[in-house]
């Protein structure tokens, strides 16, 4: 009876036990509790109203000149209006003063000019500048950020914002009177040398036209004109500052020459060559961070980058792209260049389509396995986060490569594999997305 009984307590004791653990949880269980407990609720992706959900991100990007925001489709109304919200942030409470777009140097120099000045009409300078590969920049969103640019000089005029572009497919008119207006009046014995040079690629058409002319030569003449493209750039460079002219208005006619060249030399490749192809697409990563990195030891200026999630990386997820803007960044500037993902859950976004044809696509649900099916699961709501500080059964998850949506300016578009917390830095999921609100068809 006593033996019977001792069983008895053991046999309760040992069943206490287990009701009391449960079952063991399983590894992604783990890591979606552990990724939960950094995680940061965002209270909208609207630019409107109080910012104070956004101080957890101002700690989080202390100490870098260069944030890097991303985009996981070209074209998406949340991820534009974020950037919006984050750049009204990063102004009026960390003192950036310059928001870089990849879209050409010489479309930043008038936007710039319209922010600093009000010179010019927004919505006319994105309609002519943001054509063809850049259409997809001229919309409403876009529209509304610059405009509070413009309006943020107006009430702080000793102190302005400024805009930047850092890519390179179009340069525009106004971009060849940059630099020979420059020699006109500081090295006039130039002029005739640089604008022989220059003969032929001065643009005389619309942004989208001149590009796809471009791309229609034959590539010994595209060669050929990289070539004196890159020889006016050598020619004004390595002339010291002269006299009339700053060390700063000298640095920066460089500079617009440069944007030049980067212009000719980009499409010198043979595209048809998957070789070329890929030296392109590094050439062109490179450039980007180049200039970037330029404005800001020029300016001094803290910069908020916005390009696509795959460009302000630091690992590339497709072969066709040996290297990114991100890594060269980080190259560059070390921890003080920040790589903030963003990603979502389901919804729509603009692209164009197998036909050539601009539409509205919409996807549903994320896959299983799949990065974003993992972060819908962390917590409800958009939220925000810093990967270099995810405890270590999260960090374990999102090191891992699985597939992620990598949408471009045109779709269907194959899931890529992406390890977020080797590739970025932060990481802000929507749930939901919805189009862009495009001015004008890209065509």
């Amino acid at each position: 009876m006593k033996r019977n009984r001792s069983v008895l307590i053991l046999c309760l004791l040992l069943c206490m036990g287990a009701l009391g653990s449960g079952p063991v949880p399983s590894q992604e269980t783990r890591a979606l509790r552990a990724a939960e407990r950094v995680t940061h609720p965002l209270r909208t992706t609207g630019s409107y109203g109080d910012l104070a959900d956004l101080r957890p991100l101002g700690r989080m990007v202390d100490g870098a000149k260069v944030v890097g925001l991303g985009e996981a489709t070209h074209s998406s109304h949340e991820f534009f209006a974020l950037k919006y919200r984050v750049l009204r942030y990063l102004v009026e409470h960390k003192g950036f003063r310059t928001f870089a777009l990849e879209t050409s140097w010489s479309s930043g120099l008038r936007l710039d000019s319209y922010v600093r000045t009000g010179e010019g009409d927004p919505r006319r300078i994105m309609r002519e500048e943001f054509q063809d590969t850049y259409a997809w920049w001229n919309t409403e969103e876009y529209l509304a950020l610059v405009k509070w640019m413009r309006a943020y000089n107006v009430r702080h005029a000793g102190d302005p914002v400024r805009f930047m572009g850092d890519d390179f497919a179009w340069a525009g008119p106004e971009q060849y009177d940059r630099v020979l207006g420059y020699a006109a009046r500081h090295r006039p014995d130039l002029l005739p040398r640089l604008t022989a040079l220059y003969q032929g690629l001065r643009p005389t058409t619309p942004a989208g036209t001149y590009m796809k002319a471009y791309l229609k030569r034959p590539l010994a003449e595209r060669r050929a004109m990289a070539v004196r493209a890159q020889a006016a750039l050598s020619l004004l460079a390595r002339q010291p500052v002269p006299p009339g002219a700053t060390e700063d208005a000298h640095a920066w006619a460089v500079q617009n020459a440069r944007a030049l060249a980067q212009t000719a030399r980009g499409y010198a490749f043979d595209f048809d060559n998957p070789q070329q192809l890929r030296a392109s697409m590094a050439y062109r990563d490179q450039l980007m961070a180049d200039n970037v990195a330029w404005w800001q030891a020029r300016t001094g200026q803290k910069i908020l980058l916005s390009a696509h999630d795959s460009h302000i990386a630091y690992l590339s997820s497709d072969r066709r792209y040996p290297r990114m803007q991100g890594a060269f960044l980080r190259e560059r500037l070390g921890k003080r260049y920040v790589s903030v993902a963003t990603t979502f859950g389901d919804g729509s976004f603009n692209a164009t389509g197998p036909d050539g044809t601009a539409r509205v696509y919409t996807v549903g649900a994320p896959p299983q396995n799949s990065t974003e099916r993992f972060l819908d699961r962390v917590r409800p709501g958009d939220y925000y986060m810093d990967l270099r500080t995810t405890p270590a059964a999260a960090r374990a998850w999102l090191d891992t490569p699985r597939p992620t949506r990598n949408i471009g300016t045109s779709y269907p578009e194959r899931l890529h594999d992406i390890a977020p917390a080797a590739s970025y830095d932060l990481l802000f999921h929507l749930r939901h997305v919805t189009p862009a609100h495009l001015l004008a068809p890209p065509s």
